[in-house]
Formats: structure tokens, sequence, C-alpha cells
């Protein structure tokens, strides 16, 4: 879930400064909009790894903001008192009244990822403490509070380079505690655990914005134009019988970093290994799906999705190729029939699941709905927003019944793409391959790469991550896939 917060985000100072001063009015602005019209409350939850900046931005964003009508609250363990109460209590005694705006330093997820992540309680006690979250916050938002989840990320290895620096500097020596190391210590823990309470609870109505800790400026500018939007959407907006709109999902534009940006399209493999590679990686596969155990308990589904042109049939061509022809099916996937349209969207997927011992390829898929169906506007925000987490339950199924899912983004870049459409155009039997349809999703290439950054984050789980593939280089593509695969079944 935290890819897209790995890549290395950052902001020059000459642009920090630049912007600040924008921000700073649209946030006053705004502010004091919500103060008199009263229409709805702004509640900021703030999670996250240690040292990620959490209390730096939060100090700055109160001086960004008239800190009268701001209250932050450290929500640290309950102290006595307040453990005779049931746990929600003390988060109810501190939520704001409309026109204001509160800071959670902690939340109601801290105890039950803490608890989790400590063998405290067992999976199935986060799993209905999360259900008590989506209730409690879906109730919120129907009483007009617009809530604003903040996740702060740092890699392991960032957070340990973090600490250490904070720790040597006489003046920062007292934020790193023992406690912090501790947690270091069991950061990958921390991590899984955290991704699935964050992946169980983004919803439509009340999403997190993962935030990279790693830049100050990018960090303090990201959630300062967070703050910002979330205001500026809770005053245009009329109560009635509709929830508090949500802070959109997509992290606003700070520094125009994806994590398509961070693949090397240079990359290659010669022709004399591509061959040995091939062969030797289809023969594996090969042998993966033969196997009893695969017939017996599991089975395999693949995603193909990714740019327009990016070699999604060649690579299909060359799993298959390993595969006994009575063993798989391939699903191409257009726009929904009408017999598909009338009924709930993901039927026309689950209709095709396989039982045990069979390969399913999806040559487009589910994910449809949160790109072609975002950019495009054939789904409305609510819906497409709402397909995160529909599709990560979905998959979670799938995995839990021994279905193993393997998702792969195929990218090229806009040059390449231009140069395969052209030869595709003056090529006998590539001409079917172009449409018109290409050409203007070509057009919203800039549309398309956003809903991408937010799909991979969203939706790369640990039961189905996403693989992206280098696809300049179809050879090299070619190879990939067929090892993400292998992967896949034996993992």
């Amino acid at each position: 879930m935290f890819e897209a917060a790995e890549i290395g985000h950052e902001v020059s100072k000459a642009t920090y400064a630049e912007q600040v001063p924008a921000l700073r009015k649209r946030l006053l602005d705004a502010q004091y909009e919500l103060l008199e019209n009263k229409k709805y409350a702004l509640l900021v939850l703030v999670g996250g790894v240690d040292g990620a900046g959490k209390g730096d931005t939060i100090n700055l964003l109160q001086s960004w903001l008239d800190p009268r009508h701001v209250r932050v609250h450290g929500m640290g363990a309950p102290s006595e008192e307040e453990a005779q109460r049931p746990p929600f209590a003390r988060f109810w005694a501190r939520l704001p009244p409309r026109g204001k705006t509160a800071v959670f330093m902690g939340s109601w997820y801290t105890a039950p990822i803490v608890d989790r992540v400590f063998k405290r309680v067992k999976d199935t006690h986060l799993d209905t403490a999360m259900e008590h979250i989506r209730h409690f916050e879906r109730m919120l938002t129907h009483e007009r509070v617009v809530l604003v989840k903040l996740w702060f990320h740092l890699s392991k290895k960032e957070q340990e380079r973090r600490l250490k620096r904070l720790e040597k500097d006489p003046k920062t020596r007292w934020r790193v505690t023992e406690t912090d190391w501790k947690h270091f210590e069991i950061y990958d823990k921390f991590r899984k655990v955290s991704a699935r309470a964050v992946r169980e609870t983004s919803t439509d109505y009340s999403p997190w914005l993962v935030v990279s800790g790693n830049d100050a400026n990018y960090r303090q500018l990201t959630v300062g134009q967070a703050i910002a939007t979330a205001l500026e959407r809770a005053n245009a907006r009329e109560p009635g019988t509709e929830p508090a709109p949500p802070v959109p999902p997509t992290p606003p534009e700070v520094d125009g970093k994806t994590v398509l940006d961070t693949l090397d399209l240079k990359k290659t493999i010669s022709k004399k290994k591509y061959k040995s590679e091939l062969e030797r990686l289809q023969g594996e596969l090969a042998l993966l799906v033969r196997d009893p155990k695969f017939h017996e308990e599991k089975s395999l589904v693949c995603v193909f999705e990714g740019a327009d042109a990016a070699g999604k049939g060649g690579a299909i061509r060359r799993v298959t190729e390993a595969l006994d022809a009575r063993q798989y099916h391939i699903v191409p996937i257009a726009a929904p029939t009408d017999e598909e349209a009338a009924r709930p969207y993901l039927w026309r997927f689950w209709r095709h699941i396989p039982g045990h011992g069979r390969v399913l390829i999806f040559d487009r898929s589910w994910y449809g709905r949160v790109l072609v169906e975002r950019v495009e506007g054939y789904a409305p925000q609510a819906e497409w927003m709402r397909a995160y987490s529909e599709i990560n339950e979905f998959e979670e199924q799938l995995a839990d019944h021994g279905i193993r899912v393997a998702k792969l983004w195929l990218q090229i870049s806009p040059e390449e793409q231009l140069r395969r459409f052209e030869e595709r155009k003056v090529t006998g039997f590539k001409q079917f391959k172009i449409t018109e349809e290409d050409w203007r999703n070509r057009e919203k290439w800039p549309a398309y790469r956003d809903a991408v950054n937010d799909m991979i984050e969203r939706t790369s789980t640990e039961l189905a991550p996403w693989t992206l593939v280098e696809a300049e280089d179809k050879r090299y593509a070619r190879i990939k896939v067929l090892q993400t695969l292998v992967e896949t079944l034996t993992r």
C-alpha cells in the first residue's frame, strides 16, 4: 500500500517558497469561511511511522491556520479513567463542533494496530476493530464531519537514517526514544499490519492519504494542500442527506512524481539471453502448473494491464506457450455488454473465476473502474473511490481460496507508444490493433498516469501485489512477466 510514498518525492526550496504564500491564503480563507457558515466540522487523523515528520508538519499547519479555531489532541494510551469506558468514548469527547477543526495525533487506529503488532490480539480481533471503525467513520461523515486521514510513511532504510540523524544532533536527540528504536526493530511487522488496516479502512467516504515523510518541503505542501482542498470542498457543498464530502484520494500535485516515473524504461535483454531465459522460465512455469498440488489446491489468475501498445498480447502469448490449451482461458475485457451492465460491476469477473488446477488470464480487468471509467467520467467519483476497497476485498477472497493473483502493469514511454502506433498504421496485419480510442487515450496520458499511481498505491497488497514491467524492450518485458508468474506460484 505504500509504494507511491517510497519513490523519493522532493520539492526544491525555491518551489516551496513560491507556493507557500498562496497556500497559506487558501487555508485561512477556507478556514474562516467554514467558521462562518458552520456547515461541517473538520477532523484530521494523523498516523504513521516514527520519524516521518508528523509532529513538525502539524506544528507548521497550526501556524498556517488560525490556531484559535484548531484543537490538537495527543491521543496516546488511554488514562486510567478513560480505560474504564468503551474505547471510542475519549474520541467522542474531543470531536470538534461544526465550523471548527480538530487534529488527532494518534487515533482509534493506534491501539488495534499496536496490539496486533505485539501479538496481544489475533487477526480476527483486528478485523473486528476495523469493522467498528468503518461504521464509526461512516456515521461521522453522515453527521457532517469531514475526515482527513493522513498516514505519514518512511521506508525502513529512510526511517533508520532519520532516527540516527536526529539522535546524533544534540538539539534533536531528545526526540528519539528507546521506544522509537524498539518500533524500528519490528518495522516489517508494523508495516504489514498497518498496510492491512489502511487497506481495509480506505473507503469511498473516508479514504487515507499516504504522505511521504522523506522530504519536509514535499510533506508540508502535500498536507497543506490536502487540508485546503478538504475545507474548500466542504464550504462549496450544501449539507443535506449526502455524507460530508471526502478528501480526494489523489495526493495534491506537489512534485508531479508517480510510481511510473521510477521505472527504468531503458532496460533491455540480448537476443541470446532472451532465448535461454524464455526457455528456462517457460519450462519452470509448465512444471508448476502441472504439479499435482496445483491441481488439487491452487489456481492462477493473471491480470494484464498497461499503456496502449505496451505489448500485453505478446507477453500473454509467451505465457500460454508454456500451458496446456485445455488448462487456461483468456478473457479479453472491453465495454460491458447489456447483460453485464445490468448487474453489479464485479459480476462479469466473478463468473469466470476458475476452479483448482486452472489458469485464467484477463486482458484488461476489473481495474477498468479506477482507470478508464475514472478518466473518461463513466463512473462518478464515489463509485471509483469505493472500487479500491471492493477490489481489495474481491482479491482477498480469491487468495483465501488458494487462487494466486498476479497483477502486471506494462509501461512504455509516450514516445515509444507513438512509434508503435505509427508502425501499426502501416503494417497490414497490425492495423486492427490501432483504433480512434487509442489516440484519444493518448491525449489523456497525464490523467491515466495519475489514475495508475492511485491504483498501485491503493491496491498493491501483500496478497495480490502489483508488478510494474518496463516494456520499452518487448523481450525484457516478456521475461519479467514470466519471472513474476513463476514467483507468484512459488511464494
